[in-house]
């Protein structure tokens, strides 16, 4: 699908809504919008203090605006505007002790049309996002990860078949390039660079209850990364399922995939990961605590063979395991990933949390997070990584939260990692705080 082509269908599509609202009288329009404030300080997140790069110290305001019309229920355009303009106090960046108005981006723009042909086929074409609707966002999460949590937005046409209320089908095809070239943003002397390279795909994924008490989500996934740096063009195919069973306040979660695919050139690209969790609730309990155990498991390369048995994290380039973990990748992974935060791979966590609910609007929440390799590297930066050990560390990390109405609230973060033999003899403590105000109407 060109995208010529892509750009003329959606536009098309977002038409015939505004046309067939003229002609039908049951038409709702809906507005919204939402502010969100943040102060980070980040001390040694990128180098671990080896390096000697520059800490951050910067204010995000994350302004978005929306609207929906829909056509009798079944049919609907939404457009939604957003903007994140920063303000540095201290920064690595040429842009130390500035402010960054930023550009106005098209943060989606998508028509769809729900009961196709009387049918049960929904199908939804343009700029969408898809937070959390693929499991936990193991593997679909976030199809602009340069951009930070600006935007998560895929170009995409979905498809889902509803087989039965327990069942269904999503289909869907994406792209996602290097920078915006499907639509204009405002106001931008330079768009913002939103990936590695440009990246194409499909997906299927199957949403099934089984019981009362068990689900299952099998799927397939292929992926098409365009050369980037010295990196040749990748052709990779991923196949898993995630699992959730429920019993009483018992909840057990798992979700495996194995990936196989070859690089531009001939090499064979492998890897494997998932993860394992269980975790109960005590709603009759003081503060109704609530823990959660697990393994993630995501493999590592060999640098002993030809092929390269990396995991790769294909559209869930974000924080879900860690805000601050996420930038010492950059340096691990300037091959894969071309220098962008969360490309997670080569790695083993044992992680705890434990959740306490002071009232209906205050909690508390602690993670404990044991980091390994999966496998030793070779050529790192030795200023940075030991190429030896296995141990990458610890991570203890905690958010206090607070709903203040029923239109604001904010929160308190902070992460702490103690480096190990992973890394370099000088590698130090590192440091990520946050904290958030949001507003939303």
């Amino acid at each position: 699908m060109s995208r010529r082509f892509f750009v003329c269908v959606l536009i098309f599509l977002i038409a015939s809504v505004m046309i067939i609202s003229d002609a039908i009288a049951a038409v709702e329009f809906k507005y919204g919008g939402s502010l969100r404030l943040r102060q980070e300080l980040w001390e040694n997140a990128f180098d671990l203090d080896t390096l000697k790069v520059k800490n951050e110290n910067f204010f995000r305001l994350r302004t978005s605006v929306w609207g929906q019309l829909t056509v009798d229920k079944d049919i609907s355009a939404y457009l939604k505007l957003t903007n994140e303009a920063r303000y540095f106090i201290n920064s690595r960046t040429p842009s130390n002790n500035s402010f960054d108005e930023d550009e106005i981006v098209i943060d989606n723009l998508y028509a769809e049309f729900k009961n196709l042909f009387k049918l049960p086929v929904d199908i939804r074409i343009g700029r969408q996002d898809f937070l959390f609707n693929y499991g936990e966002g193991f593997l679909v999460m976030d199809g602009t990860p340069a951009d930070g949590s600006r935007t998560f937005y895929f170009n995409a046409v979905k498809a889902v078949w509803r087989i039965n209320q327990n069942n269904s089908i999503d289909f869907v095809y994406l792209s996602n390039p290097i920078r915006d070239v499907y639509l204009p943003s405002l106001y931008a002397a330079n768009k913002r660079r939103l990936n590695t390279s440009d990246e194409q795909g499909f997906f299927i994924y199957g949403k099934n209850k089984i019981t009362d008490n068990l689900s299952v989500e099998p799927y397939y996934i292929y992926k098409k990364e365009d050369k980037f740096s010295a990196t040749p063009e990748l052709d990779l195919n991923t196949i898993g399922m995630r699992a959730v069973y429920k019993y009483d306040n018992w909840r057990f979660r798992g979700e495996f995939a194995h990936q196989f695919g070859e690089y531009d050139g001939g090499r064979d690209r492998r890897g494997n990961g998932g993860y394992i969790f269980a975790g109960r609730k005590y709603d009759n309990v003081t503060f109704k605590p609530e823990f959660d155990l697990g393994f993630i498991y995501l493999s590592g390369d060999n640098p002993s063979t030809a092929k390269n048995e990396g995991w790769n994290p294909l559209f869930s380039r974000w924080p879900i395991y860690s805000e601050l973990i996420v930038f010492t990748l950059v340096n691990e992974t300037l091959k894969e990933s071309g220098g962008i935060p969360a490309y997670w791979t080569n790695m083993h966590i044992y992680r705890a949390n434990v959740k306490l609910n002071f009232t209906a609007n205050t909690n508390l929440a602690v993670w404990y997070n044991y980091l390994r390799a999966d496998k030793n590297t070779q050529g790192l930066n030795p200023a940075m990584f030991s190429n030896s050990g296995k141990e990458r560390g610890h991570l203890p990390q905690a958010m206090l939260s607070h709903k203040f109405s029923k239109n604001i609230d904010g929160y308190l973060l902070a992460e702490y990692f103690i480096p190990k033999n992973f890394y370099s003899k000088d590698a130090n403590d590192a440091l990520f705080f946050r904290w958030q105000l949001q507003y939303r109407f």
